[in-house]
């Protein structure tokens, strides 16, 4: 096989371009095991008893692991050679894309603690385990939950940014406003503004953890409008969020119907064609339904007479 065929095929299969791909289908499910196993491993080496029964077995586990995730990242940086065209930046343009991404670092991290602890063994090891928590991320190369709602914020920036800067207000009102009705009766939880704040922020969050709370007749009141406050900012926060998936999700359907529509001007669409749409609808994360759907609408829409049709030919 041609150096370049490879490079496209294990890109596919890495990336699980094609879902009727079997080999694409292994791979991601051999790496989401792999990965669960690594996160539940962490947490029993949490458990002192555990640990100390199966540690030896753990610690293989950890060495099989990396050497698996390693060969992976190094796959990877390979295979993301077959990206671009020579005219369009070679190999060199893919893999750096890839190594700089979200993914190529996220799959850096992965490994990276294992060689930071041979490296320099006087690392603290807690300080590793919490860092090898990070390969959950590595899941982000099948699921785009994460990416969704960097955009979806993205694409909301303002109103998103204006609805924080609300919170901050209130958050500074009503901790400042708690401080002067709370700090002679409790000077050890309400001794200073941050120390309010602290109770502002948990409290306007509808999170409210019990640990401070006012005792006199004016921080009761303070706090209940508090309360209040908080449910409207996170009422706000959570529909701008929801307004935004759903936007993103609308548009993505229309970019997905208007790539439909390019394709099928001939009447069929092409292998090439039909591989381009599958990858559309991977990156959208659309499904099977929603992309049967939009297809059903566009060929009822073709083969549907249009408007002058039957005048025109008419005798």
């Amino acid at each position: 096989m041609h150096k370049k065929s490879l490079q496209t095929r294990y890109l596919e299969i890495l990336e699980g371009h094609h879902a009727d791909d079997r080999w694409s289908h292994f791979s991601q499910l051999f790496i989401t095991a792999l990965v669960l196993g690594n996160i539940t491993a962490v947490v029993l080496e949490s458990v002192p008893s555990i640990a100390s029964r199966l540690g030896t077995a753990l610690q293989w586990f950890e060495w099989i692991s990396v050497a698996i995730f390693s060969l992976e990242y190094l796959a990877r940086i390979w295979a993301h050679g077959a990206r671009y065209k020579v005219t369009a930046g070679g190999a060199w343009r893919g893999r750096k894309a890839y190594i700089t991404s979200f993914y190529g670092l996220i799959d850096l991290a992965a490994i990276a603690p294992f060689y930071l602890q041979a490296l320099l063994p006087g690392l603290d090891l807690r300080v590793l385990r919490i860092v090898r928590l990070v390969r959950v991320f590595k899941l982000s190369h099948y699921s785009s939950a994460i990416e969704d709602l960097m955009h979806a914020i993205q694409g909301e920036k303002r109103s998103f940014i204006a609805a924080l800067y609300l919170l901050l207000i209130v958050m500074l009102l009503f901790g400042t406003l708690m401080y002067f009705a709370e700090h002679s009766a409790q000077p050890d939880k309400f001794g200073t503004i941050p120390e309010s704040l602290y109770w502002a922020a948990i409290t306007l969050t509808t999170v409210g953890y019990g640990d401070v709370s006012p005792v006199t007749w004016m921080g009761k009141i303070i706090a209940v409008m508090t309360a209040f406050m908080g449910v409207c900012t996170v009422a706000l926060l959570t529909g701008i969020v929801a307004n935004a998936f759903a936007n993103q999700l609308a548009r993505r359907r229309a970019i997905f119907e208007a790539e439909l529509r390019q394709a099928l001007k001939d009447g069929e669409l092409h292998e090439d064609e039909i591989a381009r749409l599958e990858q559309m609808k991977k990156a959208f994360n659309l499904s099977d339904n929603q992309a049967q759907s939009i297809l059903a609408n566009v060929e009822m829409e073709n083969k549907a007479p249009k408007p002058g049709a039957q005048n025109k030919t008419a005798p």
